[in-house]
């Protein structure tokens, strides 16, 4: 298959780098890969392309690590996948509807509102109630859809918690590989799914799984303070750049 005809070079080169760094964010905190290269791609590739690449994604470094993440992941995260698996068509059925450049605004604004979630004061170990993670499943699924990033519901949720990190991180990635796999499934019912745009995101996962594992290196060095400034940062470096670039 001919990827060039579909993707300019230098579009494949941005994916890559953006690959890589946003795969560095994942390994290191457990969330932001796709918060952080949805809005990148957005800028090189039409916005639903940028969705299912990173969905792609996400589900092939999902998978890679699934025993792991179904051992350590709280039991909440279950009934979060189950409302994301019902939710997701409607988000994606949404942003197909959208115009790109409106897309790209919303898509830019949901990276910066995660942003926000990151700052939020800490609450007690005890899990929310259910109507409040009933909400958070739908929003995700909804997110997934329309944005591909299920994390700006799922991670105050579970970061802004006192728990384990290990058990945040695992809860989060499980529920960011269920929602990536139904974001394909979606997209490939709907016609949205490319042969050209799967392959792409085929190119990409060895930037994914190199910038993972340096992540996941750096991340037991790292102590609790500087890896959630470190996100905030680089949430907010994300988002503004692909505000600045609209405007």
């Amino acid at each position: 298959m001919d990827l060039t005809g579909e993707f300019a070079a230098i579009q494949i080169a941005f994916a890559l780098l953006a690959a890589l760094g946003s795969a560095f964010v994942r390994g290191l905190t457990g969330f932001g890969m796709a918060i952080l290269l949805v809005p990148v791609l957005a800028l090189v590739l039409t916005p639903v392309e940028a969705v299912l690449v990173a969905n792609v994604l996400s589900l092939l470094i999902g998978l890679s690590e699934i025993r792991r993440l179904v051992r350590n992941a709280e039991r909440s995260a279950r009934t979060i996948i189950a409302l994301v698996v019902l939710a997701t068509p409607a988000g994606l059925l949404a942003l197909s509807l959208t115009s790109p450049q409106l897309a790209r605004l919303l898509i830019a604004a949901i990276a910066l509102a995660a942003f926000l979630a990151v700052l939020l004061p800490r609450r007690a170990t005890a899990a929310p109630g259910h109507l409040t993670t009933g909400g958070v499943g739908i929003a995700s699924g909804l997110l997934t859809g329309y944005a591909g990033m299920p994390g700006p519901p799922v991670i105050p949720y579970y970061v802004g918690r006192d728990m384990p990190r290990e058990t945040a991180k695992a809860s989060m990635m499980l529920i960011f590989t269920a929602a990536s796999a139904t974001g394909l499934v979606s997209g490939t019912a709907m016609g949205l799914l490319t042969g050209h745009t799967a392959v792409l995101g085929l190119l990409l996962f060895p930037a994914v799984l190199a910038g993972n594992w340096l992540g996941n290196r750096v991340s037991g060095r790292v102590g609790d303070r500087t890896w959630r400034i470190f996100v905030g940062v680089t949430l907010a470096g994300a988002a503004l750049a692909a505000l600045v670039k609209l405007v």
